[in-house]
C-alpha cells in the first residue's frame, strides 16, 4: 500500500466523479454568472448609447437655447432702442401741450372778451328790439289818427319821387 491510503478504485472513480460533478456545477454558475455579465454588459451598451443620444440631444437643444437667447438679446436692444425713441417723442409731445397751455390761455382771454362782447351786443339788441316796438305802436297810433289812406297816399307820393 502506497504510503497508507487504502481505497479501492471504485472508491477512487466515486471521488472523481463527486470532484467532476462539483466541478461541473462551478462552470454551470461561472457559464451562468458569465450569461448574467453579457446581458449586463449589453443593458450597459444600451443604455450608454441612450446617454449618448440624449447628450447629442441635449448639445442640439443647447444650441437651439443659445440661438434664441441670441435672438432675444437683438429683439432686446431693438427694444431698447425703440423705447429710446419713444421717450424723445413723449419729451416733444410735453413741449407740445405746454404750448398748448399757453394757447388755451389766451384763447380763454379771447373767448372772454367775446363773451363781453356778446353780452353788449345782446342787450343792444333788446334795447333796439324795444324801440322797434315802440316805433310800430306809434306808427299804428298815427295810422289810426292820419287815417289808413292818407298814409298809403303820402307812401305812393314818396316811391314816386
Amino acid at each position: 500500500m502506497n504510503g497508507g491510503i487504502n481505497m479501492t478504485n471504485e472508491e477512487f472513480q466515486k471521488i472523481v466523479l463527486e470532484e467532476l460533478r462539483g466541478l461541473k456545477e462551478g462552470q454551470e454558475q461561472l457559464v451562468s454568472r458569465m450569461e448574467q455579465l453579457e446581458t449586463g454588459q449589453e443593458q450597459l451598451v444600451g443604455r450608454m448609447e441612450r446617454l449618448e443620444t440624449g447628450q447629442e440631444q441635449l448639445v442640439g437643444r443647447i444650441e437651439r437655447l443659445e440661438t434664441g437667447q441670441e435672438q432675444l438679446v437683438g429683439r432686446m436692444e431693438r427694444l431698447e432702442t425703440g423705447q429710446e425713441q419713444l421717450v424723445g417723442r413723449i419729451e416733444r409731445l410735453e413741449i407740445g401741450q405746454k404750448q398748448l397751455e399757453v394757447g388755451q390761455g389766451e384763447i380763454r382771454k379771447d373767448i372772454k372778451s367775446i363773451i363781453e362782447q356778446t353780452a353788449d351786443l345782446t342787450e343792444f339788441r333788446q334795447e333796439t328790439n324795444e324801440k322797434l316796438d315802440s316805433l310800430m305802436e306809434d306808427n299804428k297810433s298815427i295810422c289810426q289818427i292820419l287815417g289808413e289812406h292818407e298814409v298809403s297816399i303820402r307812401t305812393v307820393r314818396r316811391k314816386i319821387i
